[in-house]
């Protein structure tokens, strides 16, 4: 490696904004703050929600279910 020119390389904590849960790595920086960490995000958790958009299919049996209360 050439010298003088590789930034400074050592450990740093690594703290979640939303749990406050902490862990060590190395980074060039001294602090990192993360959203979001493995401890509390729903993919990982186990309590993924599934949002229903109201997308074209939505709209259409809303559309069909009003037409037929009416029949």
């Amino acid at each position: 490696m050439k010298k003088d020119i590789h930034p400074e390389y050592h450990k740093c904590t690594v703290t979640c904004v939303t749990c406050g849960a902490t862990f060590e790595t190395g980074s060039t920086m001294k602090d990192i703050k993360v959203d979001t960490c493995s401890n509390c995000h729903p993919f990982y958790t186990g309590k993924q929600r599934f949002v229903a958009n109201d997308g074209r299919i939505d709209r259409f049996n809303k559309k069909l279910a009003k037409v037929q209360d009416k029949k």
